[in-house]
């Protein structure tokens, strides 16, 4: 990933926005064109530390004969973009841009035994169940264990070693104050939840560009 220094976050925020996503999309080569799928994934770490992202696919999709172990995978973690119309900028001679938030996890990746795939369903359905509380949590439990054992196996699961984090947070970083604001309060009047996302984070970034003015995003709020 090309990353300029000023967009580049650290490992661990890189990290952490991965595992708060929680759905990208995994790419392999499989000796003549890239294979990917898109997928919910968690991070886990090892007892050395090393990041692992835990995922599953179809027993069929051709990911699962790549996971050989050793060949390099990449999975690709998009967060929230939005359009910036040049129009925007205080400063003249601008140009339109596109500001977003990703992160490349790469790394090798192995197939889990039966015992680890069913550790993994249970804890992804649990980090996504987690979103909807105060709803009672779906577990696997509410399943005959023969039917979870017959979905069991019409999949694979997966694990990555993580050896490499990039990432990118385009979010105007290199702008004045004047510029950056201007572009933020334009995303906040959006009405497309990405301009919104993406004002709000600018917000986050550098919040004393902001302080004398009031929060567009809570305004729009019926």
């Amino acid at each position: 990933m090309y990353t300029p220094p000023m967009f580049k976050p650290d490992r661990a925020a890189g990290l952490a926005f991965a595992q708060a996503r929680g759905f990208g999309t995994a790419c392999a080569w499989d000796g003549s064109k890239p294979i990917a799928s898109a997928l919910p994934f968690y991070l886990s770490y090892a007892a050395d530390g090393t990041p692992q992202a835990a995922f599953h696919v179809a027993r069929h999709n051709p990911l699962a004969k790549l996971a050989d172990g050793t060949s390099s995978w990449l999975l690709a973690v998009n967060g929230a973009d939005a359009y910036v119309s040049a129009d925007w900028y205080v400063s003249p001679d601008q140009v339109p841009t596109w500001l977003y938030q990703a992160v490349h996890l790469t790394g090798p990746v192995r197939m889990l035994s039966d015992d680890e795939l069913a550790v993994q369903i249970d804890t992804l359905s649990a980090k996504y169940e987690n979103w909807l509380l105060p709803k009672t949590p779906w577990t696997s439990a509410k399943m005959t264990a023969p039917r979870l054992e017959t979905l069991k196996k019409m999949i694979v699961g997966l694990v990555m070693t993580v050896e490499e984090v990039e990432g990118s947070f385009k979010l105007n970083q290199h702008k004045s104050d004047a510029d950056y604001t201007a572009v933020a309060n334009a995303l906040a009047s959006q009405r497309d939840a990405g301009s919104q996302q993406i004002a709000g984070l600018m917000r986050e970034v550098r919040p004393q560009a902001f302080a004398d003015q009031p929060n567009q995003l809570e305004r729009s709020v019926p």
